[in-house]
């Protein structure tokens, strides 16, 4: 029998000895990644089997280190995985109490300690039924013992894995999934878990684990660097915050950033993404061509029964014709036999395209060999290779793993150069769901779905993979853009013209939203402004598609029916001022029958009075119902304190504000008791979840408001302390600016805050002390931030003086501050 002894020592290590040990080593700079994880890996062992050594083991006993720590790769805060195995021999009570001298010490020591103690036949049984401990028996190392008994069990292990792979697999497969799903993407999470979500740690022990079935392998090229880089990343996240933790927590990243001696926390988790997309990729490559060897293993005893139990010889694969050079074969874009990559640079791209039209992945064999032997394209490209870009940006969403397997061999960065600074990036917004490139690639997805409301689709698709191309350069992305974008469009061969409007299309991505939701478009000057940016109707259309992508490939929070509509109108209005239509003057424009007949009702009884409409708003996924839209229109005689009072009890009833338009309408004696001005309001509300107030109960608590018997701030204050107080990222405080509008109508503010309940009451108070008027509100919200534009004159109705609506801005920001 062979047996393992400490290699440092044959006494045993006292605990205090070891863990002032563990903390030197952990302290030591210039043992860092690997080398620092094998070092304590061998430090732990020499201590365990000490502890095993010191407690005069019966024969036929090892103690046996399993999964990372089989591997030798303890991380500060691992667990210790260990196996107590036995062949039966020796009394139980001997065992336990065997285990008993090497569990306690370890315990005492506050390391946590995942053990079990086992005879070879229990360990097989119970991996059989536990995939999770089959895994973890596939790295067991013995540490001090039988390393003959210990020897033996891994290498019945890992038979059973081979002998039971077709059976096993699938349900590694099913794990993955599963844990992807509750764990989520991580080269696209702000807070990514390093080791649960999709193409982290888990990922990667899973293709170790493929390999070892020998089924299938895992592509290499970067998969061990890959997986060192998150291995490091969770060092050093144990490391600065003490605690056996997984989740790259946003409040940890800069300290995490600074112990892997990175310059932020952005390229922190612009390496840790890289990783996990190689990760994810070899995942993705591995468990394709596993569902490829199980199916065909499948096929093969039906084939032999048909043959009478011969199994002929084995057929040659098929292969189906794509495009010039590119066939499939095996539900893959492979390259044709005849194909000569060296001599035709178009080719990269023009198998990309066939894939991704056709649905299939694009081989990572014929990508490499693009990637190794292809020709670069000519500057500016053919027309083959830039229809054939457009061709693949136009497949939608099965475009995403081709490009994706582009971006895996550094194709992409070859075709467009400027494409690196924006690799990885992330976003931090919650906002987004995507790192910037991710989200551009999506953006094209979504623009392929609308490339029908367009004339020119080939420069919609790429102005949606471009519109974002700024966003790794400093200042503003949509300006960084415009010139960036310029550029690769004349590279891609466009022509001066086409060109010209990829560039300006990129520069103002984002101007029909932004209109739309923030100002005024009853306002000719809002209207002239877009037009005059837009300058014509062609290139209203393609920002006016690309602007729905944009926000759809953004997250859900960025879009909406309500958002939507407001653009329409927009685009409708913009595009009559482009065929020469006149702009009606808001001034002239008389209220509506309705709002003439509830003002004639407010002035008769000297109250309030309220009418609600439904709007016909469908949802834009029916599997995510948004709440429906409401008119609200409320008509009271003319007093201080209306906006701050309905923004408050609107608060009070959960109802969320998208936009409020108020104006006073004078009536002649003849509609009323007597003349009289009467303030109108049209408010678009949205309940926040239930069903919607009834106006009899929201007329009722605005009286109230009104003559001061509720306390509206007091009750939000309420509302507000009966939540619990959560810890997060602090938020910055707000901002107040007054907007270059060009408005005759009014002066316009934009308040920039943290989205809470009331905030439009809190606001409306501030103004109301102000003494101005307020003549129009558009309220924006995307995730925690809110962005509110409003519209305010002096009492009689002209602009503020600069002076003074600086002065303005800067008392409503200490008001909310």
């Amino acid at each position: 029998m062979t047996t393992l002894e400490p290699q440092d020592a044959t006494e045993e290590q006292g605990p205090e000895g070891y863990a002032a040990d563990r903390l030197r080593l952990l302290h030591e700079k210039e043992r860092t990644g690997p080398e620092r994880r094998t070092a304590l890996a061998r430090l732990t062992d020499d201590w365990l089997a000490g502890l095993f050594a010191a407690a005069a083991p019966p024969r036929g006993v090892a103690l046996v280190a399993v999964g990372g720590y089989g591997r030798a790769e303890l991380s500060p805060r691992s667990d210790l995985d260990l196996l107590l195995l036995h062949d039966g021999s020796a009394p139980k009570e001997a065992v336990a109490a065997l285990a008993d001298r090497i569990w306690y010490p370890v315990w005492d020591l506050g390391l946590a300690l995942d053990h079990s103690v086992r005879t070879p036949a229990q360990a097989r049984a119970t991996a059989a039924e536990d995939l999770k401990v089959q895994l973890g028996l596939l790295d067991a190392r013995p540490l001090a013992g039988d390393a003959a008994l210990a020897a033996a069990l891994r290498s019945t292990v890992l038979a059973d894995w081979r002998n039971q792979a077709v059976r096993r697999l699938p349900e590694l497969a099913e794990l993955c999934r599963d844990r992807a799903e509750r764990s989520g993407e991580l080269r696209f999470l702000l807070e990514p878990d390093l080791k649960e979500a999709r193409g982290g740690l888990r990922d990667a022990q899973a293709l170790r684990a493929v390999a070892a079935s020998w089924l299938a392998d895992a592509p290499r090229d970067g998969l061990d660097t890959a997986r060192r880089r998150l291995l490091d990343a969770r060092d050093a996240l144990h490391l600065a915050t003490g605690r056996a933790t997984d989740r790259l927590a946003l409040q940890e990243q800069d300290a995490v950033a600074e112990e892997l001696g990175l310059l932020d926390a952005d390229t922190l988790l612009r390496g840790v993404y890289e990783a996990a997309g190689v990760v994810t990729y070899a995942s993705d490559v591995t468990w394709r061509e596993v569902g490829r060897v199980l199916k065909a293993r499948s096929a093969r005893p039906r084939l032999r029964s048909l043959l009478g139990g011969r199994a002929g010889p084995k057929a040659p694969a098929e292969r189906t014709p794509l495009a010039e050079g590119v066939v499939e074969m095996d539900g893959e874009a492979v390259l044709a036999l005849s194909a000569k990559p060296e001599r035709d640079p178009a080719l990269p791209l023009r198998a990309a395209a066939a894939a991704a039209q056709h649905g299939l992945p694009l081989s990572p064999h014929a990508v490499r060999r693009l990637a190794a032997t292809a020709k670069p394209l000519p500057v500016p490209w053919p027309a083959e290779a830039r229809e054939n870009l457009v061709t693949l940006l136009g497949a939608g969403a099965s475009a995403v793993p081709v490009w994706e397997a582009l971006e895996a061999e550094g194709l992409v960065t070859r075709l467009l150069p400027d494409w690196e600074r924006v690799r990885h990036r992330p976003q931090r917004n919650p906002v987004h769901t995507w790192t910037v490139d991710r989200h551009l690639v999506e953006t094209a997805v979504r623009a392929a779905s609308l490339t029908r409301r367009v004339g020119r689709p080939d420069l919609l698709l790429v102005a949606a993979l471009l519109h974002d191309i700024g966003k790794g350069w400093p200042g503003d992305h949509s300006v960084a853009g415009e010139t960036i974008a310029r550029d690769l469009a004349a590279r891609i061969g466009f022509d001066r013209t086409d060109t010209a409007t990829v560039a300006t299309v990129v520069r103002h991505h984002l101007l029909l939203v932004d209109t739309a939701t923030r100002r005024d478009l009853d306002d000719p000057a809002t209207v002239q402004a877009v037009a005059a940016a837009v300058g014509t109707v062609g290139t209203l259309e393609l920002l006016h598609a690309l602007t729905e992508a944009d926000a759809l490939a953004t997250g859900p929070a960025a879009w909406s029916a309500w958002r939507a509509s407001l653009v329409a109108d927009l685009v409708k209005r913009v595009t009559g001022v482009l065929a020469g239509e006149p702009l009606p003057d808001p001034e002239a424009a008389a209220p509506s029958a309705e709002q003439e007949r509830l003002a004639v009702e407010a002035l008769r009884t000297g109250e309030p009075v309220l009418a609600l409409h439904t709007r016909d708003e469908q949802p834009l996924d029916p599997d995510e119902p948004e709440p429906v839209g409401v008119e609200l229109l409320i008509a009271l005689p003319d007093q201080p304190g209306v906006l701050p009072a309905v923004a408050g009890v609107l608060a009070l009833h959960r109802l969320t504000v998208r936009a409020a338009d108020l104006r006073a309408v004078e009536l002649p004696t003849e509609l009323g008791s007597a003349p009289g001005s009467v303030l109108v309001l049209d408010w678009r509300v949205a309940a926040e979840y239930g069903s919607l107030p009834q106006g009899h109960r929201l007329r009722a608590d605005l009286l109230r408001a009104l003559d001061g018997s509720l306390d509206i701030a007091a009750r939000l204050a309420e509302r507000e302390a009966a939540y619990p107080r959560r810890r997060g990222v602090q938020a910055p405080p707000p901002r107040v600016t007054v907007a270059p509008a060009d408005s005759r109508l009014a002066t316009v503010l934009e308040v920039r805050a943290q989205d809470a309940p009331g905030l439009l009451h809190r606001i409306g108070r501030a103004l109301e002390g102000a003494a101005v008027r307020v003549r129009s509100a558009h309220v924006s919200t995307l995730g925690a931030n809110a962005v509110d534009t409003l519209y305010v004159t002096r009492p009689d109705g002209s602009l503020l003086p600069d002076e003074e609506a600086i002065d303005l801005a800067r008392a409503l920001e200490e008001a909310l501050g």
